[in-house]
């Protein structure tokens, strides 16, 4: 490994203490979390509304982190120093079995200041109509879209089309509940259960590519909406991209955020030509410094590098979060999965390190750009 300085230091976020506040059941397996957030943090962790954290412990000598949606407002943040985020359990998850048996008010989790493209600009004196659509824990992120922008843009509404299996099961009812009666004309919140009968047939099942069809039909032409706000798991999304799609909606109008990735499938193609025999000699930036290390073909670059930088960002490793997100400098990768990125970040040489693995036998990826 070698070490050289390349050019100013431009430092990346780095993890700082924070005291947890309080942690309060939302449903039987999600709960929020309060962080109290001290004066000299808050411009750290200042956030867009639709943001994420990364938030990380240590256990039995394994670097555990994830990433959760913030459910708060930046104007919560501004006056009140509170940070919340919705953690629902995942079956065999460490860091929410965690949260959900051992985390009381008084710890203290070490957090990366707020991360994430699922957002977008809020303007007093506008007037524009936002739609979501969302499932289970999709709701997270979303609620600090709604609450922001119905406070900031007073003649802009918003419309939630929510998906749950049981009226038990919904995150965040009351906090909804609260937003309509503050502004019941211009809320329009659309709740849909799959396992629980409801008055209306179009209202009772899985959000999937017939129903979110059938709702927008009835209820919601997608031509009167300015901007489109996907979040939940993978099929979800990809239907509710689809159904958008064929009504005409342009890509740009749509912001989309899994939860869950599992089920998505990886990007299949074959292996390229091109691709190094034996390895690849990779340099990274970070800090102002560069690494350059060896790595084989079928490794990820985040992996690898992680050997010589563990200093190295990261959360989820499923190409979800963008957190190890870098601009390739020289050479080509061939990513797995994108769930992150946008158009535009891709034509201007960003990749996600988690799900890149070399194509030539030279690399140069940059953390710092």
């Amino acid at each position: 490994m070698s070490v050289v300085i390349t050019r100013p230091v431009r430092r990346r976020p780095q993890f700082h203490e924070l005291t947890v506040e309080a942690v309060d059941r939302l449903v039987d397996d999600a709960v929020v979390i309060t962080f109290a957030v001290p004066d000299e943090l808050r411009e750290v962790f200042a956030f867009r509304a639709g943001q994420h954290l990364t938030v990380r412990r240590v256990e039995d000598g394994q670097d555990v982190r994830r990433s959760y949606s913030i459910c708060s407002t930046p104007a919560e943040l501004a006056a009140h120093g509170r940070l919340r985020i919705g953690v629902k359990q995942v079956p065999g998850g460490v860091f929410s079995g965690y949260v959900m048996a051992g985390l009381h008010a008084g710890d203290a989790i070490a957090v990366l200041p707020p991360l994430g493209h699922f957002t977008t600009d809020f303007a007093a004196g506008r007037g524009r109509h936002y739609a979501a659509i969302v499932a289970g824990s999709g709701i997270t992120p979303v609620l600090s879209l709604v609450a922001t922008a119905l406070a900031t843009e007073p003649e802009s509404a918003f419309t939630v089309m929510y998906g749950n299996r049981y009226a038990r099961s919904v995150m965040f009812i009351e906090e909804l509940a609260d937003l309509k009666d503050r502004y019941p004309a211009r809320l329009h919140l659309m709740h849909v259960l799959s396992r629980e009968p409801g008055d209306a047939e179009l209202l009772s099942g899985r959000l999937d590519r017939t129903r979110i069809g059938g709702i927008l039909d009835n209820f919601l032409d997608p031509a009167g909406v300015d901007e489109w706000f996907l979040c939940g798991p993978y099929g979800m999304v990809t239907d509710a991209r689809a159904v958008l799609a064929e009504r005409g909606v342009p890509e740009v109008r749509v912001h989309t955020e899994l939860f869950h990735v599992e089920e998505a499938p990886p990007v299949a193609s074959r292996e390229p030509e091109s691709a190094p025999e034996s390895g690849a000699t990779v340099t990274i930036m970070l800090d102002g410094r560069a690494s350059t290390f060896t790595m084989g073909r079928q490794e990820r670059v985040l992996d690898a590098a992680l050997r010589v930088r563990p200093e190295l960002p990261y959360a989820c490793k499923g190409g979800v979060c963008s957190t190890c997100r870098a601009r390739l400098v020289d050479g080509k990768v061939q990513m797995a999965r994108n769930y992150a990125l946008q158009p535009d970040e891709l034509a201007a040489g960003y990749v996600l390190t988690c799900q890149s693995s070399p194509v030539t036998e030279t690399l140069t990826v940059d953390y710092d750009a």
